[in-house]
């Protein structure tokens, strides 16, 4: 069968139940669309209902609707690990073999040391927490002191935040490059991430200068494939950055799901250039799911319906 183009998008950190290796990363239980459907009352999903979502699983709002307009399933992945690299690559055909390295009790004295030093800087923190509490937490010391935020997560993540007065993006976007060279071997993590911050204490907010700085792919993923054979991609959002920009002809920088839905509907109805469209909404993982809203999560999923 042939395809004139075909749209990808990913709905960040939106499962539907639990791995069989949940337990691993204090996941077991995991259920989040089902979980932030009950915890609202109800999700008002029409468009996705056509496509065939609540015959997924029951989702509270969501009908079993028969006939449905598209193909449904549950997918499980078969790379171990918990990251957005690895499951973005396994979309797109290179599969794991071993997950990147986490460090939930953050990052050995040593390796710190060496990259402080390379950078030219000291950190404060390095620990696992969540970005938007981090920045609150330690906010000010950052700034009293010009230590940069080192924190990680339960993804392979080496983050970096940094006030824009006191360290303009670029400049942090130059001190990311240099932990990115540095972290290979056992300390290979799958992304350095750029976190640059602004506000003052109390209300220190995230921009939107976020950068990803991940490995390459080992092998040729689909992008790679489809651009040599002559196809065009056009990568939306955070995609570029994980396939460190290979297989990718174009890119659209984005801010929000908002700015990412707008791009891909822009790039359906007014440029029939690309073959493939690649898309990511990072709200839900990035603004919602690491803080448990389950009411701005709700939203969202509405929005995306809509």
């Amino acid at each position: 069968m042939n395809f004139r183009r075909v749209i990808i998008i990913v709905i960040d950190a939106c499962g539907v139940g639990e791995l069989p290796d949940a337990d691993q990363y204090g996941d077991k239980g995991a259920a989040t669309i089902p979980h932030v459907a009950h915890a609202v009352g109800g999700l008002k999903m029409p468009n996705s209902q056509r496509l065939g979502l609540g015959h997924i699983v029951p989702i509270e709002g969501v009908k079993a609707t028969i006939p449905t307009m598209g193909n449904y399933g549950k997918m499980i992945e078969c790379a171990s690990g918990k990251d957005s690299t690895s499951g973005h690559w396994e979309l797109t055909g290179v599969i794991l073999d071993k997950p990147f390295p986490t460090f939930p009790n953050g990052f050995p004295k040593e390796l710190v040391e060496k990259f402080e030093q390379a950078a030219g800087i000291k950190t404060i923190g390095n620990m696992a927490a969540s970005g938007t509490e981090i920045i609150n937490v330690l906010g000010e010391t950052h700034l009293q002191t010009g230590a940069i935020i080192l924190y990680t997560s339960a993804d392979s993540v080496f983050q970096l935040a940094a006030h824009e007065v006191l360290v303009p993006p670029e400049r942090l976007y130059e001190i990311c490059k240099i932990a990115r060279d540095l972290l290979t071997g056992n300390y290979a993590v799958g992304r350095v991430i750029e976190r640059p911050f602004v506000g003052k204490k109390g209300s220190f907010e995230r921009t939107a200068n976020r950068r990803d700085f991940s490995l390459k792919p080992p092998s040729d993923t689909l992008l790679d494939l489809m651009s040599k054979s002559g196809r065009k991609v056009l990568a939306i959002g955070k995609i570029y950055d994980l396939f460190f920009g290979r297989g990718i002809n174009e890119k659209i920088k984005t801010s929000n799901n908002a700015e990412v839905m707008q791009a891909v509907l822009n790039a359906v109805q007014n440029d029939d250039s690309h073959q493939l469209i690649f898309a990511n909404c990072v709200d839900f993982d990035e603004k919602w799911g690491h803080r448990n809203d389950e009411k701005s999560f709700a939203k969202g999923l509405e929005e995306f319906d809509g």
